[in-house]
């Protein structure tokens, strides 16, 4: 089975050079650049690991390196997450059973004596606010890293194939994958050095972070594959986003249940299908962009299902996959996948009043995957292990962090920005970028009259975005978050 894309209509998947690796004794085929995940899902394999309690089979869920669903053994040492792991030509390959085993020359490579690197600026994230971020506290002359878990920038935006809304600055009329790119190529010029492929573990006394960073790295006359160092920073920008929500229902973790987001980096970063037949759990922006990406992908949507009695995103985007014949049931949620190692169909059922479920009104439907478009948490450990004070909003996703006008928290020096801060578009996480950017490059000394009228047209630019019907709930939690 080949699960791979090879006509889009917008995308074009330049497939690197072909690689053989071996699943359980099995060859198979993959291209450089794909993950380990991404390359097992193109040949067909959905169950990745086995859950240690029950044994029960698991497969991808979020496919950016945020759970343990698609932990297994790649050359002997356990628990890699395949999803961030890149493929590499004769590895081997095997599901994990239990929690694995750990062998001596499993790991990080070297951890003694860790060299100590000294920043002005810090930025945790390669997204859209972490982008912003560096770019604008390196173009002030503050001297800026920014450390990146994955091997590229971008974050969400390299699987976002719809043109943004807002303004030109913006980049309205732009998809989100190419603005991916001129940010990149912004953030380079600006003279920001960039570590990807690096791992923060811990943040530590005087603002120091512990990041673990692959190779090959070289210190004097050494070589390391992976390296253990510390980083101290003045001050730190987090821009670490959020992670997908789950959905309780029967079979809830069987292979083929997915984030709408894993979805999207299958069939638009690695050009491969996430199913034959798909069902979209959430009626808002995701859930409705996401269907349409699904059809371009050559995916067949079985139905849209929304719990509330009405869609929660903008209607044209609710409008254009009706049209295309795309089903959405209001008032009805999934109660059941179907399936014993992987999904092969669904339940749903009609909500009352109450939200509970309507007797007699459950519909099966057949379907090879279960999409996940329930909404957001931001990722907040390392605002935890800083003393940042949190406090829990619905509106802005849950657990936010209190903060100034500048996205300063309360620890002086650490700043906040994007999903990390309050669950919204990405345009306002690249507006909040800047903002956090500048004014932690000024606090340094860095400023001009030019950066300081920047900073006032970027919040009166974020005031216009939250102005709409869906801004009004994100401004009343942000004032219950506000220093």
């Amino acid at each position: 089975m080949d699960m791979r894309i090879y006509d889009h209509p917008i995308l074009r998947f330049e497939r690197g050079k072909s690689v053989r690796f071996y699943f359980e004794g099995r060859e198979m085929r993959a291209y450089d650049g794909e993950s380990i995940a991404a390359a097992l899902f193109a040949n067909g394999i959905r169950v990745f690991t086995t859950s240690g309690w029950k044994g029960r089979p698991r497969g991808a869920f979020c496919m950016i390196g945020q759970c343990s669903s698609c932990m297994m053994t790649v050359d002997g040492v356990p628990n890699v997450r395949t999803c961030v792991e890149g493929v590499r030509d004769g590895i081997t390959v095997e599901r994990l059973r239990g929690p694995g085993e750990i062998r001596p020359e499993g790991g990080v490579r070297e951890t003694k004596n860790p060299p100590t690197y000294e920043y002005e600026v810090v930025v945790l994230g390669g997204g859209p606010a972490g982008l912003a971020a560096a770019m604008e506290s390196a173009r002030l002359g503050a001297k800026t890293l920014l450390i990146e878990k994955n091997d590229h920038l971008g974050g969400q935006l390299i699987k976002q194939t719809h043109k943004f809304f807002g303004s030109v600055e913006h980049f309205a009329g732009v998809r989100g994958f190419e603005i991916a790119r001129i940010m990149e190529k912004m953030l380079r010029e600006s003279g920001a050095d960039v570590w990807l492929n690096s791992n923060v573990i811990g943040y530590y006394e005087g603002n120091v972070l512990g990041v673990v960073r692959k190779g090959p790295i070289r210190e004097g006359s050494h070589v390391f594959e992976e390296r253990y160092v510390n980083v101290r920073a003045k001050r730190i920008i987090f821009g670490t986003g959020a992670r997908e929500r789950f959905l309780v229902f029967e079979n809830n973790d069987l292979p083929g249940v997915m984030g709408a987001g894993a979805a999207q980096t299958l069939m638009n970063v690695y050009g491969i299908k996430p199913a034959e037949r798909m069902l979209m759990v959430g009626g808002g922006n995701v859930g409705l962009i996401v269907a349409y990406q699904l059809l371009q992908a050559g995916v067949e949507v079985v139905g849209v299902v929304e719990a509330m009695p009405r869609i929660g995103g903008y209607f044209v985007h609710a409008a254009k996959i009706r049209r295309l014949g795309i089903p959405i049931h209001t008032r009805h949620t999934v109660v059941r996948a179907i399936g014993e190692d992987h999904v092969e169909g669904a339940v749903i059922v009609e909500l009352d009043e109450r939200w509970r479920p309507v007797p007699g009104t459950e519909m099966e439907v057949e379907c090879d995957g279960i999409a996940l478009a329930v909404g957001l948490s931001p990722t907040y450990p390392f605002l935890q292990q800083a003393g940042v004070e949190l406090r829990y909003v619905p509106s802005l996703g849950g657990f936010a962090p209190v903060r100034d006008e500048n996205l300063q928290t309360n620890v002086e020096g650490i700043y906040v920005a994007g999903d990390l801060a309050s669950i919204e578009e990405a345009s306002t996480a690249m507006i909040e970028g800047h903002i956090a950017g500048i004014a932690a490059a000024t606090s340094l000394g860095y400023t001009s009259p030019e950066a300081e009228e920047r900073v006032r047209k970027m919040k009166e630019y974020l005031n216009e975005f939250r102005s709409g019907p869906f801004g009004k709930p994100i401004l009343e939690g942000i004032e219950r978050v506000r220093r």
